[in-house]
């Protein structure tokens, strides 16, 4: 009875060994993804979702600040597909313009804002903050065209432009609701938990801009803003033949910085918030920085206001890849060729063998690319697979103890 007693108890903690080492294997490998994923996802694409929230004549200069960062991120690179554009009164339209059809930003009128080329997504009483919220969030209706969403993912740089009138922790939504400050954090949170974003950069030009970010928790955010807490946000100059101001001055002041550059240009974060002056624009300009990782002098402004561009450096105009690194794709394109193509010549021999040898080649490399990725993916995990390997050292011999107790 003690023997038989015995194998029952060996054989129990034998299960339990193999149950402890495969939760151990698993908690290694959630570890290692949740660490690596967000450091090794790859900068792929950038979006802009820019917001004019204010509606009536008078607040005609809101609408040019946003045409004008519209304007300044297509120059940079950025296609209207990847552009959410709202406005929320049409200027252009309005019964006072003296130009229709034309808005500008400068009283010298040399540069028409809302030209052929304009794509506005959400047109006046679509701007509003729960359409706002989807956009950010991506829970829009069935019925919503792909046009109007912002189809990020965990690659995405997005940059969010937003002007208008606010306050303490809220921005107005055409003089008839608020979005609070705890109601963008949430939803950037929203987009952080569902990969939307690589890096976010936040731009407000209104009143009291930087109590719009007091409430902001997401690692990867970056918020910059016209005035402080207890600051007005200013217009810079009044244009005598429209009847109103044309452009606030941060708008002014960063639109000044950007028409230096062009795609290719590599000025830094840091030189874009230091050209802010304070005595220019009647207001301090505040950062939030600590939620982002990177070293502002590092990060290019056009990795948020420009294209994202994969560039190779070369010695000739057109020896980019070698035969190695391009064999089978030049081989398939070959191939392609001569089937839609009836003035090429068949494929000699040679090249019917090289062929033979690159699809065996590819068959075995896919024989091993789950075991070199299990490789590369164990080389990533530090600390906790170290601990995790001690464990595996000492839980073997008490599972071959464990087993041979049982016999």
């Amino acid at each position: 009875m003690k023997r038989m007693r015995f194998k029952m108890c060996g054989s129990f903690w034998s299960r339990v060994v193999v149950v402890l080492l495969f939760l151990l294997l698993g908690i290694s490998n959630c570890v290692a993804q949740a660490s690596s994923s967000s450091e090794a996802t790859m900068h792929t694409n950038n979006w802009a979702v820019l917001v004019c929230t204010s509606r009536f004549w008078f607040n005609y200069r809101h609408m040019a600040n946003t045409l004008s960062l519209y304007r300044t991120v297509k120059r940079l690179g950025i296609p209207d597909e990847r552009i959410i554009l709202m406005l929320a009164d049409d200027m252009a339209c309005n019964a006072r313009n003296k130009y229709p059809a034309q808005v500008f930003n400068n009283e010298n009128h040399k540069l028409n804002l809302y030209g052929d080329n304009v794509e506005v997504d959400y047109r006046g009483y679509e701007v509003t903050v729960e359409n706002f919220l989807r956009v950010l969030s991506g829970r829009h209706e069935n019925g919503v065209p792909r046009s109007k969403r912002l189809l990020s993912d965990e690659g995405s740089h997005i940059l969010l432009y937003m002007t208008g009138h606010g306050g303490d922790e809220f921005l107005k939504f055409q003089d008839s609701e608020e979005l609070q400050s705890h109601d963008l954090a949430d939803a950037v949170k929203q987009m952080k938990e569902k990969r939307r974003f690589k890096e976010l950069l936040i731009m407000v030009d209104t009143c009291q801009a930087a109590t719009l970010f007091s409430q902001l928790q997401s690692p990867g955010v970056l918020a910059i803003g016209s005035s402080m807490k207890g600051e007005n946000s200013y217009s810079h100059h009044l244009d005598s033949d429209v009847g109103v101001s044309v452009v606030d001055r941060f708008t002014f002041y960063t639109l000044g910085f950007f028409e230096r550059l062009n795609m290719y240009n590599n000025a830094s974060l840091i030189s874009l918030f230091s050209s802010y002056n304070p005595s220019m624009l009647m207001s301090t300009a505040y950062y939030r920085t600590d939620l982002y990782q990177r070293h502002l002098e590092e990060v290019p402004v056009t990795n948020f206001f420009g294209s994202v561009m994969e560039t190779i450096h070369t010695d000739s105009a057109y020896n980019v890849l070698s035969k190695k690194e391009s064999g089978g794709a030049e081989i398939r394109k070959s191939a392609d060729k001569l089937v839609h193509d009836n003035k090429r010549s068949l494929l000699n021999s040679n090249e019917l063998d090289q062929i033979i040898k690159l699809n065996a080649m590819d068959q075995q490399g896919a024989s091993k690319c789950k075991w070199s990725t299990f490789l590369q993916e164990m080389e990533k995990v530090k600390d906790v697979d170290a601990f995790v390997n001690y464990g595996l050292v000492l839980i073997v011999p008490l599972l071959t103890a464990s087993i041979w107790l049982t016999r």
